[in-house]
């Protein structure tokens, strides 16, 4: 099995010439050849249609351009993506800090990729290359495929399409659009009009199903029209039936084509059976790669989420709409990876965007064809929703019986509500806990303010209190020590420093010292990033609070800390301050001032 060629070497052992060459890929991320790399799967996709392809990965941006030299001119494209991660997630925390380690770079090396990859490389490809296409792709140019909120520059930014100078851009998962592309190019027909594509037109095409959105001019000047804007896109990308969306910039029109359908059972396990190596490149020898080691032995079992949750973005980029794999498909992936050298019987996840979602969906699929809400399970679960969790149980017992497994772990969070509202979800979270958690089983109620909540479209925490109970109750009838770990978020739009004082005596009563926190960041193209500009619900463009200021965001973290006495005089000053100083004993007991 022959990992895709990263260097000239690699391509006379093929037996391959530079000329040769149909596509070359540009990444941010090190070349993994396992599928959770997007790289690594689009590569061998476009391999598996008879395309020649290599890979630059990491290249160097600050020397004399070498690597963007190496594999000259290809004959159809390049295809440049920053990564699996958005670059400035990626490298800064939300308090606009520089990260201790890149988890896709060897060694966790933070200095082999620049800030926004597909804007510099894609520029330096133009400047080299300036008659090649370039197509970018992957989730930092997928979720800033139109105006979009910057949080590391404080500003609105026009589409990625203008500031890099891409020829085309992929939204969404890329296997369908990059191979139709790919196709149409080599056949030298127009590409235009493929679908889950965006391009820059010189005038405004002409369509009468068309939706025109608010110009990013427009934007600049009226927050209230980037925020409508959203609401817009947000549901035209959870929709089976989706518009053609226009956008002027300047003289120009950025064109997004409405997306392919979601795949099928047999297109997916098409694409995660193709001939992984599942390592990294032999030039990473010796070398960490801290996402590797995380995944190494885990399968994906589907794609999408039907959460909608206001601060993520996975439907914006993997749609809300359900894509499973066979359970025979998954079966020969977990046979794979059994023969791994440094494989000792344990696969660390079986999973997908929320774990628990496997084989989902409408009842009635004409209902969902009609359906634009952006959430199945917010305000309440769907009554159109299949919630049964067999067809997930079922898979479970197929990989368990796979020769040399001893245990299949759910590394991936789990949605409890879908458990509370499954009539076979008692069964499910019993099966879970006491067969697949190493301990610990991640679960992300987010907070405890039923209005904090409403805002993220998450359910009330009174279902996390149930479940909890649940929980308890399996672990003790099986004389199981599991932990629960909950997932919460602070400063996000419509949270003030009161809710997060309740969140601080709710988690004590409960007796949890929260360890899984983070402040809330800002990233393109969700509901809560646009609150978070703007001021304004995109939905119903009422005023929404959020902290903005590092002080602002502090005094609201150090809630999540009332247990440490370095924060305890912090605290019961701000109680005080706020008028809550009814909060402090049921915190610090009685003795508080002692």
């Amino acid at each position: 099995m022959e990992w895709l060629p990263i260097s000239v070497k690699e391509l006379d052992r093929r037996g391959w010439s530079v000329d040769d060459l149909d596509i070359v890929f540009f990444s941010g991320d090190a070349y993994v050849d396992h599928p959770s790399f997007g790289t690594a799967l689009l590569g061998r996709v476009l391999e598996a249609e008879g395309y020649k392809i290599a890979i630059v990965p990491q290249p160097n941006w600050q020397d004399d351009l070498r690597d963007f030299r190496k594999f000259g001119r290809p004959r159809l494209f390049f295809a440049v993506s920053a990564g699996v991660m958005d670059s400035m997630v990626n490298k800064y925390t939300a308090g606009r800090r520089l990260r201790s380690e890149d988890a896709y770079t060897p060694d966790g090396r933070h200095d082999k990729r620049p800030e926004y990859p597909t804007i510099v490389y894609t520029q330096i490809l133009k400047r080299l290359y300036p008659d090649v296409p370039v197509v970018v792709g992957g989730i930092e140019a997928s979720l800033r495929r139109v105006t979009h909120y910057d949080y590391w520059q404080e500003r609105l930014r026009p589409s990625i399409l203008v500031d890099s100078g891409a020829d085309y851009l992929i939204y969404g998962m890329g296997e369908l659009p990059l191979t139709e592309l790919a196709r149409r190019m080599a056949a030298g027909e127009s590409a235009h009009d493929v679908p889950q594509v965006a391009y820059l037109a010189d005038k405004m095409p002409e369509g009468d199903d068309d939706v025109e959105l608010a110009s990013h001019e427009t934007c600049l000047a009226d927050k209230r029209a980037q925020a409508q804007n959203f609401r817009i896109i947000e549901e035209e990308s959870n929709s089976l039936r989706a518009h053609r969306l226009l956008q002027r910039v300047g003289k120009k029109v950025v064109v997004i084509n409405p997306p392919f359908p979601p795949m099928t059972t047999e297109q997916l396990d098409k694409v995660y059976e193709l001939p992984f190596t599942r390592l990294p490149h032999p030039r990473y020898k010796d070398k960490v790669i801290p996402a590797y080691e995380m995944i190494k032995h885990s399968v994906t079992i589907h794609r999408g989420c039907f959460g909608g949750c206001a601060f993520c973005t996975i439907s914006a980029h993997q749609g809300k709409f359900i894509q499973s794999r066979s359970v025979e498909s998954v079966v020969r992936e977990v046979k794979a990876v059994t023969q791994m050298p440094d494989f000792k019987g344990y696969i660390s996840d079986l999973g997908g965007p929320s774990a628990n979602m496997y084989r989902m969906g409408g009842k009635d699929k004409s209902l969902c064809a009609l359906c634009r809400r952006p959430s199945c399970l917010h305000p309440s679960v769907c009554r159109n929703l299949d919630a049964s969790h067999q067809p997930l149980l079922a898979l479970y017992r197929a990989v368990d019986a796979v020769p040399g497994v001893k245990k299949s772990f759910i590394g991936s969070g789990v949605r409890y509500d879908l458990v509370l509202a499954s009539a076979d979800g008692e069964k499910y979270a019993r099966e879970l806990i006491t067969r697949h958690v190493s301990g610990r089983l991640k679960v992300a109620p987010e907070h405890t303010s039923d209005s904090v909540l409403m805002f993220m479209r998450k359910p009330s925490f009174r279902q996390f209190e149930a479940f909890k109970k649940l929980f308890d109750r399996i672990c003790k009838e099986t004389n199981l020590r599991q932990q629960l770990i909950p997932y919460f978020i602070s400063s996000h739009p419509g949270c003030t420093e009161e809710d997060m004082a309740e969140l601080a005596v709710i988690t004590r009563r409960l007796d949890f010292h929260l360890e899984q926190v983070q402040d809330f960041t800002p990233t393109p193209m969700t509901v809560s990033t646009e609150a978070w500009y703007t001021g304004l619900h995109p939905y119903t463009l009422q005023p929404v609070y959020s902290a903005h200021t590092p002080q602002q965001k502090e005094a609201q973290r150090r809630f999540f800390f009332w247990y440490k006495p370095e924060e305890r005089r912090a605290i019961i000053a701000a109680l005080r301050r706020m008028g809550r100083a009814d909060l402090i004993p049921r915190l610090f007991g009685n003795n508080y001032k002692k």
